[in-house]
Formats: structure tokens, C-alpha cells, sequence
């Protein structure tokens, strides 16, 4: 190993020219060939300086942003001066600053204002600089910017719905990675959805966001023979936790309104009809191991959701308690003779959810549940092989909802022949189930807290009384990066009185498929 002393000077004007993770980039700006051949000896040369030297002092005297015009300097500085704060208290090895200031880099990727990939170079100080010493270096990061305003339009197809969009987001507003999110939606059940937020992470931190937004919206639900408007809006915190895991904290405060009854409608609509506030506190808990969330051959994801409605400045005029559990887990399946990976990959999944009525305020009775709080179940993206909401209780053909579920399925993905295990195309096999309950209202109304745990017990067992509506069926899988979309035939197999199943094809898209 070369003395720090002696070699220090070559060592630096070798890293001069600079660590680039991305070669290839270089390389398709070099003219010829000798050219090439030079810098790929030169990177390859200072890959083994840096390795034979990784225990060499060194001293940050600066990091500076490259072409970052416009992004605030104090905002950058948030994240960069720790490190050099740090590197005084003692010297850094050579590799531990490079490692350091990469972990920086990593900020700026997440941050979503740069392109990838981020260069980072080292040099030495000016030899004029009378505070210089052997072991100082200064490191540039050279970023390029994302545009800062994006404009998009299109159409989705699915879910038995069509629809027109337009997207605009303006990015890095004020300099600190701020973002400005408008959507803008006309579809044939979604008849008009409007949409903006605002978006900063807090202290340069990439790991911890505030936001804040509004909504105006205007859906159809043929399943229950009416229509619902919201108007409202939202503020939420998130940060990274120590584990891996995302949290989410907010607060929503709507106003609902349950219009446009169809000349069929339930009595049971009818009576939820009208205005309603929501005011509630949000808290919603991911952690996602999977390799694809679309087309995951191995891996987990776990997910919780808690709503408290009642609370906050608006108080509204419906309160409960409501939480949804949500696990998945997928495997990869060998086939004896095929080498490596086959392709053939196992995927579970189990959701549940309870929602229970309190007390509003100073009030001593719990009121039911509302059409518009309820969990649905049933459709092309939770338990296939039924109708949307096509699962529990029912008032004529309207679809009521209901106060507790459970649904799991089991999916079995096959290579399509021809496409390839490394395409995002499969052949499944499924089989899912669920179930959807509902409290009885004429035991909750009039009554006290303790009378609705009596009816809750009772309910949340009725959920194992006998077997779960199910289904089994075959079909397409495309994983898209922004969704699943999938084509499938099903036959229902168990299906209770009343429930609505489908039997034959299905399509469907969805962020998060059972």
C-alpha cells in the first residue's frame, strides 16, 4: 500500500477525474475509440486506488452541488454540512467519506428533483490556500434538474368505468423540493373528480413530508342506487420508521352528500340520504418487502389503517372507531429440471376490517352506521367472481355495506409459454373467499356503549359460522408499473342468499389486488 504521506498529491490529481457510477454514459460521449479505451483504464485504475487507499485520512473541506440552479443552497446545506460537521470532530477514512457523502446522494435521489445518475467527483483545495493540510479533499456532486412543471393527459379503462384525465405538477416551487399536484377526472361513474396537493419534506429530510390538500368530487354507486359528492380537504405527516416501515398520520375533515337516488332505491338508502361531516384523525401504517407490488414473486407486505371519525376542530356528526388489516406474502415455486428461477411464483393475501360506532360528543348513544362509512366487498380487485360490493347485506338490490369483513384468496402465477418468465405477463390460478357483516341496527339504536360490544361479539364470530362465499377461476396477469391489470374467468362456488356473484369473464385494474 502506498504511503499517505508520499502519494497523497497522485493519489488526488488520479481521483480528479472523477467517480461516476454510470460508465456508460461516459462512454457514449467519447468520439472514438482510444478515447474509450483511456477512460475505461483510468476508472478501472481508480476503482483499485480508492480500494488500496480506503483507509487513508481525509479531511471534507467542502461538498458542492453541481448545476443545482434551481434549488436553494440552504436547503442543500441541511443535508451536506452534517457530514463535514462531523468529519472535524475526527478524520474520515477515505472510504467512509465516500460512503457518507453517497448516503447524501441517496437524499437527493429521493427527494425527486434530480435525474439519476448523480456524479460525484473529488479534488484537492487550492495549493494557495494557506489552511490546507495532506489530507483534505473537496467533493462536487453534479446533479441536472427535473423539469419543473409537467403536464399530462390520458384515459383509463376498468372497474367497469371509463375515464378522462388531466395531470399538472409543478416541482421544486420554492426551491426545497416542494411539489404542486392538480388531477383533474370526468368518467362515466366518476363523473367529475378534482383533486390538489401540496407536498415539502421537512428539514431537507427526503424520510419525513408534510402535505396538504382538497377535494371535490361527484361518483355514481349503481351497486346502492344512489350518487355521493365530497368536498373537503386534508393534512398529513409522513416519515420513514427505524424498521423500514412508512407511517402516516393526518387529519380529514368532508362533507358528504348522498344525492341523486335512483326511483328504486332501498328505504335503507333513503334514510342516509342528505348531508353528513366527517371530521376524523387518520393513522395508517406500511411496510412493503415485496420485489414487485404488481407482480411480486417473493417477499410481504404488511398494512394497517386506523380512523377515529368525531374528532377534530369539525367534530361532525357521525363518530366511530374503524381499522383494516391487510397482509400478503408471495414465494417463488421451484420446478425440478428448470435452472435457477422458474417463474412460477405462489402469492396469499388476507384482509379484515372492523368498523365500531361511539358516541358523538357528550352524547350516551351510539348511533349506526352510515352508508357512506361501511366497508364493500366484492369485485374484480378484492373477491373475484362477484359483482362490485356484490358480497353482504342487502336491502332489495341495493348494496349496504358492512360493519366487519375478512376476505383471503391464493393465487398461483405461471410464465405464459413463448412470452417468458421475464416479461410482466402471467397465466393464474386462484380461489378467494370473503365475508361482510353488519350490525344489527335495532341493537344499537337507543342503546349504550356496553349493548354494542354485546352485538359486536356475536357478529365478529358469526364471521367463522359456515363457509366463506368464494370463488375459483383462471386468467391474465399484466403488471404495469403504475398498475395490475388482470382478465380473468370465474365460477363462483359458495354463494350465500342474496349476494351478487358473476360467473364468466371478469376484468379488472387495481393498485393492490387481493
Amino acid at each position: 500500500m502506498a504511503d499517505p504521506l508520499d502519494s497523497g498529491d497522485d493519489i488526488f490529481d488520479r481521483l480528479k477525474k472523477g467517480v461516476d457510477p454510470k460508465l456508460q454514459e461516459e462512454k457514449t460521449r467519447l468520439a472514438n475509440e482510444r478515447e474509450l479505451a483511456q477512460v475505461e483504464k483510468a476508472q478501472r485504475r481508480l476503482g483499485e486506488l480508492i480500494q488500496d487507499n480506503s483507509t487513508l485520512p481525509t479531511t471534507i473541506s467542502s461538498i458542492r452541488i453541481l448545476n443545482a440552479t434551481n434549488t436553494r443552497k440552504g436547503f442543500l446545506d441541511r443535508i451536506f454540512n452534517p457530514i463535514i460537521s462531523a468529519n472535524q470532530d475526527r478524520p474520515y477514512t477515505l472510504a467512509e467519506a465516500i460512503r457518507e457523502v453517497s448516503i447524501g446522494a441517496d437524499k437527493l435521489h429521493k427527494l425527486d428533483v434530480f435525474h439519476e445518475p448523480i456524479s460525484l467527483f473529488i479534488d484537492r483545495p487550492s495549493h494557495t490556500d494557506p489552511s490546507m493540510t495532506p489530507t483534505d479533499i473537496d467533493i462536487y456532486l453534479s446533479v441536472v434538474e427535473k423539469s419543473r412543471f409537467k403536464f399530462k393527459t390520458g384515459t383509463d379503462i376498468g372497474n367497469a368505468e371509463g375515464s378522462a384525465y388531466v395531470h399538472g405538477l409543478a416541482r421544486n416551487i420554492f426551491g426545497g423540493a416542494e411539489s404542486l399536484n392538480v388531477n383533474a377526472s370526468f368518467g362515466t361513474r366518476t363523473r367529475s373528480a378534482y383533486q390538489a396537493s401540496f407536498e415539502t419534506p421537512i428539514l431537507s429530510n427526503p424520510d419525513l413530508r408534510w402535505e396538504f390538500g382538497g377535494l371535490a368530487s361527484s361518483t355514481q354507486k349503481p351497486w346502492s342506487s344512489h350518487e355521493e359528492v365530497l368536498k373537503g380537504g386534508w393534512t398529513k405527516l409522513r416519515w420513514m420508521a427505524l424498521g423500514g416501515g412508512m407511517h402516516e398520520l393526518g387529519y380529514n375533515g368532508v362533507w358528504r352528500q348522498i344525492t341523486g337516488l335512483a326511483s328504486n332505491a332501498s328505504p335503507t338508502v333513503r334514510r342516509d340520504a342528505g348531508d353528513s361531516v366527517k371530521s376524523s384523525l387518520t393513522h395508517t401504517w406500511v411496510k412493503d418487502r415485496r420485489d414487485n407490488p404488481q407482480l411480486p414473486t417473493r417477499g410481504y407486505l404488511n398494512k394497517s389503517t386506523l380512523e377515529l371519525a368525531g374528532w377534530g376542530p369539525l367534530q361532525g356528526d357521525v363518530a366511530f372507531g374503524k381499522a383494516e388489516v391487510e397482509a400478503q406474502g408471495a414465494i417463488p415455486v421451484p420446478i425440478p429440471g428448470v435452472q435457477g428461477e422458474s417463474g412460477v411464483s405462489l402469492t396469499t393475501g388476507l384482509r379484515a376490517g372492523l368498523l365500531y360506532p361511539l358516541p358523538l360528543g357528550t352524547e350516551a348513544e351510539s348511533k349506526p352506521s352510515r352508508i357512506n362509512d361501511r366497508f364493500q366487498l366484492g369485485g374484480p380487485t378484492d373477491v373475484r367472481g362477484f359483482r362490485l360490493s356484490g358480497l353482504g347485506p342487502r336491502d332489495g338490490s341495493d348494496s349496504l355495506g358492512g360493519d366487519v369483513y375478512a376476505a383471503g384468496s391464493a393465487n398461483l402465477l405461471f410464465p405464459i409459454p413463448r412470452v417468458g418468465k421475464d416479461k410482466p405477463f402471467r397465466f393464474q390460478l386462484f380461489a378467494n373467499g370473503g365475508r361482510l357483516l353488519a350490525l344489527k341496527k335495532s341493537e344499537i339504536e337507543g342503546t349504550d356503549g356496553e349493548k354494542v360490544k354485546q352485538t359486536l361479539s356475536p357478529t365478529i364470530a358469526e364471521l367463522g359460522n359456515g363457509l366463506p362465499s368464494m370463488a375459483a377461476g383462471f386468467g391474465l396477469v399484466y403488471a404495469h408499473p403504475v398498475a395490475r391489470f388482470e382478465l380473468n374467468f370465474s365460477l363462483p362456488l359458495v354463494l350465500r342468499r342474496g349476494e351478487d356473484g358473476r360467473k364468466g369473464l371478469q376484468f379488472g385494474i387495481g393498485i393492490n389486488m387481493l
